[in-house]
């Protein structure tokens, strides 16, 4: 190998961890180092907060912090770790693996022996552990080598070990509000050592407030637009609207397509189409395409509501569903959007009938219960003369010889015989099958008294 070409880079002074600390980037620099620095989060630590005896001196135990991205899960945990002057350990579970998690435990083990102090472990991302990396810190949490913080922006409830998630406290937090960043973004754009106030850049108020807006909750989203804005900007000079245009542009809406997020979302739309919210519906429908969601996800999920939620009141609901699915799959993608749009709203306004729903729900619970009745014999075809003599197909009646194509015979298994499973609403179309099937069931009555 030729040294040469390496020369100037071994002979390269290392940087000073002050010139490493400036160059971080902006949502690093601006940490919170004591409590007092956090902006939001009030029902955890502000006065009678879940959290705030433990800053205080109380006890301090294993926890999960639960919230989306950039509300202070990692502040709060490096703030705990150093209020109780304990060694601090963390893991990022995309990078670290099983023997990495062996390995720190053994040392905090080790370290509780001769100091009488836990190890505080904090787990980014607790929820991308697999259950045998979670099940490695069992052991520890329950012996108190370890006192273990855990962050996750998914349900602990189905990403946490059970065993594990039963020794430990669950904090949620809050998204942070439009004012709770502006102020974030006030104090970067003013603090002279660790935010912008060296390079005197000014915004007004609307601009503080469309980044706030931008950040949908995130503190770090709102620190990386700020910072990209800045970049943009000559030391003393303003931002202008151009260069907020400019960060915008990029914007991705928070979104996950495997996590809680993705429930959520699916959630508020069937919901509000349940709720005959048209306006809600397309908000919601517009929201995860622009999100990144599959629309052919969405095209199936706005079948199963035709079928769910509107059903026989307006039986096109199902054949519009299909055909906005076939309208997309046919057109793609943008324009096949409108389609989904147009399906939405045409299921938000349509009459809303759950009756076919609950019927076969109730039908799934009779079968349910283990039992399969036989097949009533009057039902059964008779191809064979052993067969008839055993009285299959006796008393059979065929529908098209009556006047009124109605028979009496009963086609429900013996000791279901009169069960009524299906039962129509007076809403659009199913007013009418209401009429209709009270007519059936009064004649089927009658011929049944006259046998």
């Amino acid at each position: 190998m030729n040294e040469g070409l390496f020369a100037d880079f071994h002979a390269t002074p290392q940087v000073t961890p002050a010139a490493l600390a400036a160059s971080a980037p902006l949502a690093e620099r601006m940490r919170p180092h004591s409590l007092e620095e956090v902006v939001g989060q009030e029902k955890l630590i502000g006065p009678g907060g879940a959290l705030r005896h433990v800053f205080e001196g109380g006890e301090l135990g294993s926890m999960i912090f639960w919230g989306p991205p950039g509300t202070g899960k990692t502040t709060l945990a490096r703030l705990l770790a150093a209020r109780a002057d304990l060694q601090f350990r963390t893991f990022s579970a995309v990078l670290s693996g099983i023997k990495e998690v062996r390995g720190a435990m053994q040392e905090a083990q080790l370290l509780r022996r001769k100091s009488g102090k836990p190890t505080l472990v904090f787990i980014d991302e607790i929820h991308r552990f697999n259950k045998a990396q979670q099940d490695a810190f069992l052991p520890f949490v329950e012996s108190g080598d370890i006192t273990l913080v855990g962050a996750t922006t998914e349900n602990p409830s189905f990403e946490v070990v059970g065993p594990l998630l039963s020794r430990l406290t669950v904090h949620v937090l809050e998204p942070l509000g439009a004012e709770q960043l502006v102020v974030l973004l006030q104090r970067a754009l003013t603090d002279h050592e660790r935010g912008f106030g060296a390079r005197a850049v000014t915004a007004t108020e609307q601009q503080l407030a469309a980044l706030a807006a931008y950040a949908s909750g995130d503190g770090r989203r709102a620190y990386v637009a700020l910072e990209a804005a800045v970049r943009r900007c000559d030391v003393g000079t303003a931002i202008s609207d151009e260069i907020l245009e400019q960060v915008f542009a990029g914007r991705a809406l928070l979104y996950d397509k495997a996590g809680e997020s993705h429930y959520d979302l699916i959630s508020a739309l069937h919901k509000s189409i349940r709720s005959s919210d048209p306006d809600a519906a397309l908000y919601w429908l517009v929201r995860m395409l622009k999100s990144g969601e599959d629309p052919m996800f969405l095209a199936r999920r706005l079948v199963r509501m035709a079928s769910e939620d509107i059903g026989l009141a307006d039986p096109n609901a199902l054949k519009l569903a299909l055909a906005a699915r076939d309208a997309f799959h046919f057109l793609g993608r943008p324009e096949g959007e409108l389609a989904l749009a147009e399906i939405a709203v045409y299921l938000a306004i349509a009459p809303k009938s759950n009756a076919i729903y609950k019927a076969f729900k109730a039908v799934s619970r009779e079968l349910d219960s283990g039992y399969a009745h036989a097949v009533p014999k009057q039902l059964r075809n008779a191809p064979t003369k052993f067969m008839k003599e055993q009285g299959y197909g006796q008393g059979q009646k065929y529908a098209h010889d009556e006047s009124d194509a109605i028979t009496g015979m009963e086609c429900l298994p013996e000791q279901l015989a009169g069960r009524r499973f299906y039962e129509p609403t007076e809403f659009g179309v199913e007013a009418r099958i209401k009429v209709r099937l009270a007519e059936i069931r009064a004649a089927v009555a009658r011929k049944r008294s006259e046998e």
